[in-house]
């Protein structure tokens, strides 16, 4: 394979970074005729409003889609008939996954606010998979990926204070938004404190009194949905050490 037939990352987040497939295409490098087949089994640009959805749950398997503009949520019945939050997707990360086992879609994705996303089919894609074992593994990277995100839900909700909830969740999405190249300091919530509430399992008011505490104690700077993390060190100390180490230091 000549060096001519290799597009390395840069030229090839200048081909599709606009609709971030960039976290899809490829480890380091790619043949030329590689990527044109990946990128000709993209659909472009599907705009949804807010509350727009990608797909309800129950639907049936068609894509795989990444979000190009925009922020999606994904929430499914609880045992008790109410709407929970189960998941949160950023710009350039890939959504549908909850449909890999079976075929259909169990959750609602919603468009937290106007979107659009780049669609591809999933058995177009899982065929070229097979042939391109570059994809295949960065596929599975992608879904260990999502797996970790389930996981650290599960950590979130297993915890008994608000604090170390809502310190995890902040950690987290800064260390999300550090993996898809953007700051990990300051962003934009993209969720309202309503679905952060809802994905932490509290109550909004619980949400909006530890953001202040937060912000008293000198953790983060928020201004509406601009957030700014002061201090990362103790953001993750709060979220990852035992109440009782930290009361021992």
């Amino acid at each position: 394979m000549t060096d001519a037939a290799i597009i390395d990352l840069n030229r090839l987040r200048q081909h599709c970074a606009q609709c971030g497939l960039h976290t899809l295409c490829l480890p380091e490098t790619m043949a030329k005729s590689d990527l044109e087949r990946l990128d000709s089994l993209v659909k472009r640009r599907r705009p949804l409003e807010r509350g727009g959805f990608l797909f309800r749950s129950g639907d049936p398997m068609s894509s795989l889609y990444v979000a190009r503009d925009g922020a999606f949520k994904t929430s499914a019945l609880g045992e008790d008939g109410s709407l929970q939050i189960i998941g949160f997707h950023l710009p350039g990360e890939l959504i549908g996954l909850d449909a890999l086992g079976d075929g259909e879609h169990r959750c609602d994705a919603e468009a937290l606010g106007p979107a659009s996303v780049c669609e591809i089919p999933f058995n177009d894609l899982s065929r070229l998979a097979g042939e391109l074992p570059s994809l295949q593994r960065q596929l599975l990277r992608i879904i260990g990926r999502s797996v970790g995100r389930d996981q650290d839900h599960l950590e979130m909700m297993g915890r008994r204070h608000a604090a170390e909830r809502v310190a995890l969740f902040l950690y987290s999405l800064s260390e999300r938004y550090l993996a898809l190249g953007q700051s990990s300091r300051e962003f934009t919530l993209a969720m309202s404190r309503e679905d952060i509430a809802s994905y932490l399992g509290m109550v909004i008011e619980t949400v909006s009194r530890t953001f202040s505490k937060f912000q008293e104690d000198g953790l983060i700077a928020v201004r509406g949905r601009q957030l700014r993390i002061l201090d990362a060190k103790r953001l993750s100390q709060l979220a990852h050490e035992p109440e009782s180490m930290r009361m021992r230091g």
